[in-house]
């Protein structure tokens, strides 16, 4: 996700007219319908991915859904105004947006910031870059300088969700000088409506070219790679202030304004279904189609009254759509907080517990923002609002103005002091590099010959001509097995030292499992009898590298594959690709990490990846247990595994 997530645009700032013409519009007192609602449905979606992809994985498509409602009232207010007076007041708007953004952003940003010291420290790496990108509207731009992956979980970062933010503020800076020319330089309206299109698609097709489907953030982050939702938006309210108003006047429109709005809803809820972060075709059309879909619910819905429309007019959608800006500000650092405060696996009714109470902090505090902050803020103006808090303050008496003055001061000196002392990398980070060095220390230390206890030569491996032996299916010893994988197994080194002493260990972060055929087949014939593979967490499953690995394994050797264990959204759909490869083969078993974890605390880093000591134990023990179900199915003799303690 956010795999992440987009941060809600506001509701117009203001923007209160019917989408009809737009010399009607600007006489109009009545808000536009429904789009309260619809951001409801977008932020849910944004919220419900960030709780667990699984649930919804592509939920993370609501920030396209806020981006074609941003396009939309954004250019309809200036279209309004400019119909109206003749020009564009861009202090008068670029005032009323910082009166929107800012008063809730600059009590999220320290509150998180103090929040995550006292949950997790690992939490704060990288903030100083993130507190400066949310404060100049560049976290897009700042993150993809830093090499962050939006859709990796191994290094949560603690304001990812501003990186949406930065683009629409980008377009707010930019959208309305483009605009003014857009208007002066083509006369026709209708053309207007199809150079914003335009550009739209341009932007996506630049999405498209410039993808690398292993680091897909840099496209996903790009303020001119993920323009498409905001250009379609605009192109909509160009389109709708034409004189056809976008063919909506005509009987074909009539006939088939239901079924168009049907079938845009449907498509929607279909790619937050169905849409995969780790597709190429999310971001070569996915985001797109998404776009698109938005603009046809959103035509239909303002353009006259309908089921839709109130369904989307109910009032607790117009409660959630109007909270949304702040719901979306909150969620994730509050997601990040609890998880790291209540640190329950997937996959029972605590982890969902927990993920409830996330909501509800979420949703509480957003509402609170709402009240307090964002709307006296955005009715009295800055300096409207200090004054009356000012009123409010003197009204209290000094002691408690003092009280409030100096938990402020005393807020801000420490968030200051947090952001000095942040670490630079995370406990993980560090551990997996320690573990790494000393591997590749042992590496180096010893013969790439095998040892005698390690050359139970199978029957696939004897030399031509000699008598075959039987092959060994016994429980082995630690010095009868071989270990490759990624980050997980580097994690679990230790672990699985301990329970498998001698055992041989060739990880290292970042692999996949199109690398396994090579570091097996390299091993030769000294591969011994028993090979654990541990790929997959960070470019999922790849059928055809498992089936050459377990080939050039042979038949005739035992094999444990473990599952991958994440929150992300293919995290289930590996796993099953994972058995459905490895069913055909008797000598493989499979070894379910993800399973093991399930409702347990504590077992995981920061991250929610990598095992902690604990959960090292628990990786290691689920090995062994796989084992010893291999060496029972394949000799019919029970395996009796004996109580290891931690150390």
């Amino acid at each position: 996700m956010d795999p992440v997530a987009p941060a809600a645009p506001d509701g117009g700032g203001g923007v209160t007219t019917a989408p009809r013409p737009v010399d009607d519009a600007s006489r109009s007192g009545r808000r536009l319908p429904g789009l309260d609602g619809l951001r409801a449905l977008a932020v849910v979606a944004v919220v419900v991915f960030h709780l667990d992809p699984g649930w919804l994985p592509g939920g993370f498509l609501g920030v396209d859904v806020f981006f074609v409602l941003s396009g939309f009232l954004i250019t309809t207010l200036l279209l309004r105004e400019h119909a109206s007076t003749g020009r564009v007041d861009l202090r008068g708007f670029w005032t009323r947006r910082a009166r929107r953004l800012l008063p809730a952003l600059l009590v999220l940003v320290p509150s998180a910031v103090l929040l995550a010291r006292v949950a997790e420290g690992d939490l704060l790496v990288g903030v100083g870059r993130q507190v400066l990108g949310a404060l100049t509207f560049t976290s897009n731009w700042l993150e993809v300088a830093a090499g962050t992956d939006y859709f990796a979980a191994t290094s949560p970062t603690l304001l990812a969700n501003l990186w949406s933010l930065a683009v629409e503020e980008q377009f707010y800076l930019l959208w309305p000088l483009a605009l003014l020319l857009l208007l002066r330089a083509v006369r026709q309206p209708e053309a207007r409506a199809a150079t914003a299109l335009g550009l739209g698609l341009g932007s996506s097709l630049l999405m498209a070219l410039r993808l690398d489907p292993d680091a897909p953030t840099r496209v996903y982050y790009g303020t001119d790679t993920h323009a498409t939702g905001l250009m379609v938006g605009a192109a909509l309210a160009l389109a709708l202030a034409a004189p056809g108003r976008a063919g909506t006047s005509s009987a074909l429109w009539e006939r088939h304004r239901r079924t168009i709005g049907a079938l845009s809803l449907a498509v929607l809820g279909a790619l937050m279904v169905l849409a995969d972060e780790q597709s190429s075709l999310t971001f070569r059309g996915g985001i797109l189609l998404a776009s698109l879909a938005t603009a046809g619910v959103v035509l239909v819905v303002v353009e006259r009254p309908g089921r839709l429309r109130a369904l989307l007019e109910l009032p607790a959608a117009r409660w959630v759509g109007s909270r949304s800006y702040g719901i979306y500000l909150w969620h994730w650092p509050v997601v990040l907080v609890v998880g790291q405060d209540i640190p329950v696996a997937p996959g029972g009714l605590d982890y969902v517990l927990t993920r409830g109470w996330a909501v509800l902090v979420t949703v509480a505090a957003a509402d609170l923002s709402y009240r307090f902050v964002e709307t006296p803020v955005r009715r009295l103006g800055f300096g409207g609002a200090f004054r009356a808090l000012a009123r409010r303050m003197r009204r209290a008496g000094t002691r408690r103005a003092r009280t409030v003055w100096a938990v402020l001061v005393v807020a801000a000196v420490a968030t200051t002091a947090v952001m000095a002392t942040a670490p630079d990398r995370t406990a993980t980070e560090r551990m997996i590099e320690a573990n790494e060095a000393a591997l590749a220390r042992e590496a180096a230390a010893t013969s790439a010959a095998p040892t005698p206890s390690a050359t139970r030569s199978p029957a696939s491996a004897r030399p031509a001509g000699t008598r075959p032996t039987a092959v060994d299916w016994s429980m082995p010893t630690g010095a009868e097995v071989d270990a490759f994988g990624d980050s997980m197994l580097v994690g679990a080194k230790q672990a699985m030292e301990y329970y498998f002493p001698k055992i041989r260990i060739d990880a290292r972060s970042n692999r996949r499992w199109s690398e396994a055929p090579r570091l097996v087949g390299a091993r030769g014939d000294g591969l011994r009898r028993v090979v654990v593979l541990a790929f997959g967490t960070n470019f999922g499953t790849d059928a055809r590298s498992i089936e050459r690995t377990l080939r050039e394994i042979g038949p005739d050797r035992m094999v444990v594959v473990l599952t991958v264990h994440g929150r992300y959204a293919r995290a289930a759909s590996d796993n099953e690709q994972l058995r459905e490869v490895v069913a055909g083969h008797d000598n493989v078993v499979v070894a379910d990490w993800d399973r093991a974890l399930a409702d347990t605390s504590g077992m995981l880093q920061s991250d929610g990846i990598h095992p902690s000591i604990r959960g090292a134990h628990l990786y290691s023990s689920t090995v062994r247990a796989a084992m010893a179900q291999l060496s029972e199915h394949k000799t019919g003799k029970p395996v009796r595994l004996k109580p290891i303690p931690l150390p």
